[in-house]
């Protein structure tokens, strides 16, 4: 870590005791999709579980992941961005996001925030960015977003163009008494997940982008409506969301083209190596879209 980095900030415990071995976190459940060791047997048993459902999970969240960096890549570059506000961070799996945009320019500020203490354990590791940049963790929930816009503003700088990441976060928080599927009419929509998102990016200045993925029940309901019962079975909210229900996400922004697609479709030019050829749906929608 460089001498000018700031420090992890956590939100209490020895990270050891934080630690809930008994119940699947997302983040943890993602990790074992990848192929990840950083994980448990609680998760490993629902990863295992919701790919029994859909044996096409472990392509998925692979696609999932080249979008995020497909993005990252074009923010940092043909956007021109250097700050990043990544909310749901997860566990590091390399390429990290640091590295990608820091890659494309050297001198870019990253805060990472996530609310599993696994994480914090490898808050070290996502803090070696280059000299030029900075790169910093925050110990928060997306639930609480003025405490991350203030944690945040020790190293992000909210006067200039900022990128919010929200990557397979929002699929994990629901909309409280509102429309569940995203296509309603806003009931509950105060505690719900485009209240977050609303009040994140109205602190955002002009020229800063949102970039977000979630996941959908367009193509193939019934297996998404299987993992979504066996993700409630180990206590974990998962809300699929349609075309126009990610849409809403991005109201009053100017989406990049070419507009909300699959990830898969999002820049496939943009990746450093061949991407799979494709037959079959993945059903996570992703866009990027710029605050005027």
């Amino acid at each position: 870590m460089s001498e000018h980095q700031p420090p992890v900030t956590p939100s209490g415990g020895p990270v050891s005791n934080r630690i809930d071995t008994t119940r699947p976190h997302p983040a943890r459940v993602y990790d074992w999709f990848l192929g990840g060791k950083d994980n448990y047997p609680v998760d490993e048993e629902l990863g295992r579980q919701i790919a029994g459902l859909s044996p096409d999970t472990k392509r998925i969240a692979r696609h999932n992941r080249w979008f995020m960096h497909r993005a990252m890549r074009w923010l940092a570059g043909e956007a021109g961005i250097r700050q990043f506000l990544d909310i749901g961070s997860g566990i590091p799996t390399e390429p990290n996001l640091h590295q990608i945009v820091q890659g494309t320019a050297p001198d870019a500020r990253v805060v990472y925030v996530d609310n599993d203490p696994i994480v914090l354990a490898h808050a070290e590791a996502l803090l070696s960015g280059t000299a030029d940049g900075v790169t910093a963790y925050l110990d928060a929930d997306v639930r609480e977003p003025e405490r991350i816009l203030r944690l945040a503003a020790d190293v992000i700088d909210f006067d200039r163009p900022v990128a919010l990441s929200l990557i397979a976060l929002l699929h994990f928080v629901g909309d409280g008494d509102g429309d569940g599927d995203g296509d309603g009419d806003g009931a509950g929509r105060s505690e719900g997940a485009y209240a977050l998102v609303e009040r994140l990016v109205e602190r955002l200045p002009a020229g800063s982008f949102l970039v977000l993925s979630q996941l959908t029940g367009d193509f193939d309901p019934e297996s998404v409506e299987k993992g979504v019962a066996s993700y409630a079975a180990g206590g974990v909210t998962l809300v699929p969301r349609s075309r126009r229900g990610v849409g809403r996400f991005f109201d009053g922004l100017e989406v990049v083209e070419p507009g909300v697609v699959q990830v898969v479709d999002w820049h496939p030019e943009l990746s450093l190596g061949d991407l799979p050829v494709e037959t079959r749906p993945v059903p996570i929608y992703g866009a990027v879209a710029r605050k005027p």
